[in-house]
């Protein structure tokens, strides 16, 4: 098959050095581009489990949606489906006992990853959170993007994911299953864990896509998805298109952006316009002069909220799912990310972003920065300060600072 001259790029790439998990074949991706579409979806696949359900949330509301997914969950348990819930302790903090109650009550397994912060119990690894969105039905079909369970008609939120059937469907399940028997563990529920009985027979070929699943942890994936990025962004010969809502990538990734544009690579940047955290807005917005000086163009989204975590290169490659290009989700925090190596999957989603860019985006130019009044451009150098601070406080360390402590 002929490969694109970005792909031959990247995996050259790939041999030299870096980790990424390999690429599986014969996939059926589908994007999926509405809330609607994605939660009658993926209630429709959950409705017709046979054998077992994973579903992952960062947020897991009381709302209209929530019920409607909890409701789903229930029926499968309730028809003898191992169904497993796991959400996050700090985003779904909201989600009230009855609901818990209810679940539990049908036969769902409910697990939260790590309490919620609290002023009166802050430790520095409960800034790590499981910010991962994904939904695994009998090993078959997955679901992997930004989207949380949550409404979207008060606050409508522009976001992506996807649908995959295929062989990757078993890294997906896979994943999965290791993250709720380690929080099952540490919950002293080892009962929970994956039964040891489960086999996942081989998955048939459900079509003709390469992808890739990514994850970050703080085990052996530290840098899966960034390094994925820089490697796709290093071979990039035409476009890169980005949109995600909390950018403040690292030193590495910003000389690579600009770098790429040095060379005449079109380099495109859809971030958050309507900020729900003013903080990561004016950190972001604290890059922008360098960015501009690198003629990289700057789109702030203001139709609705980005939530959307995403990226196009050259026409063939793309990736949907939950990291920010932050400092929490590349270095904290447990995110998924698919990626496609398909030239339709990839001009689709590129369709996307530039109607988003054409009718919900303004262009900010390097007069609306230069304009800027002084105390402006001061209130975001302070706020990446206090981004990056957060950080520190959270632990982090590179990776050569982590190999000196664990060698003591």
């Amino acid at each position: 098959m002929f490969l694109p001259e970005t792909a031959c790029r990247i995996i050259h790439s790939k041999e030299s050095g870096k980790h990424v998990s390999k690429t599986t074949p014969d996939n059926q991706i589908t994007l999926l581009t509405a809330s609607s579409v994605y939660f009658s979806t993926m209630i429709g696949a959950l409705d017709k489990a046979q054998q077992d359900i994973y579903l992952e949330s960062y947020i897991f509301k009381n709302d209209t949606t929530g019920r409607n997914v909890a409701a789903s969950l229930c029926r499968a348990a309730l028809r003898g489906v191992k169904t497993h819930l796991l959400i996050d302790g700090f985003g779904s903090n909201r989600l009230p006992n009855s609901m818990v109650d209810e679940l539990v009550e049908a036969g769902v397994l409910v697990l939260k990853f790590q309490p919620q912060i609290s002023p009166w119990t802050f430790r520095r690894r409960r800034l790590r959170r499981l910010h991962r969105k994904i939904v695994v039905v009998d090993a078959k079909i997955a679901f992997v993007g930004g989207l949380n369970i949550s409404d979207d008609r008060t606050s409508p939120h522009f976001d992506f994911a996807v649908k995959v059937e295929g062989p990757l469907v078993k890294a997906i399940y896979t994943s999965c299953c290791r993250v709720w028997s380690l929080v099952a563990r540490i919950n002293l529920r080892p009962g929970w864990s994956r039964s040891k009985n489960r086999t996942i027979p081989p998955l048939q070929s459900r079509g003709n896509i390469r992808a890739t699943f990514l994850v970050r942890d703080n085990f052996r994936h530290r840098r899966d998805i960034e390094n994925a990025y820089l490697q796709a962004i290093d071979a990039a010969h035409n476009e890169i298109i980005i949109a995600n809502p909390y950018f403040l990538p690292g030193l590495n990734f910003r000389h690579a952006l600009s770098a790429a544009a040095r060379r005449g690579v079109r380099v495109v940047l859809l971030l958050q316009g309507r900020a729900d955290h003013r903080l990561f807005q004016f950190a972001s917005r604290a890059l922008y002069g360098s960015f501009l000086d690198a003629e990289i163009e700057i789109y702030e989204y203001h139709k609705s909220f980005l939530h959307a975590k995403v990226a196009v290169i050259d026409n063939y490659w793309a990736t949907v799912g939950s990291s920010n290009l932050d400092p929490f989700s590349l270095l904290l925090a447990l995110e998924a990310n698919i990626v496609v190596y398909d030239q339709n999957f990839a001009i689709a989603l590129k369709d996307e972003l530039d109607q988003a860019i054409t009718i919900g985006a303004r262009r900010f130019s390097e007069n609306s920065w230069r304009s800027q009044p002084l105390r402006l451009r001061l209130a975001c150098w302070l706020s990446y300060g206090l981004v990056r601070f957060m950080v520190g406080v959270a632990g982090y360390a590179p990776d050569n600072k982590k190999k000196k402590e664990t060698s003591q």
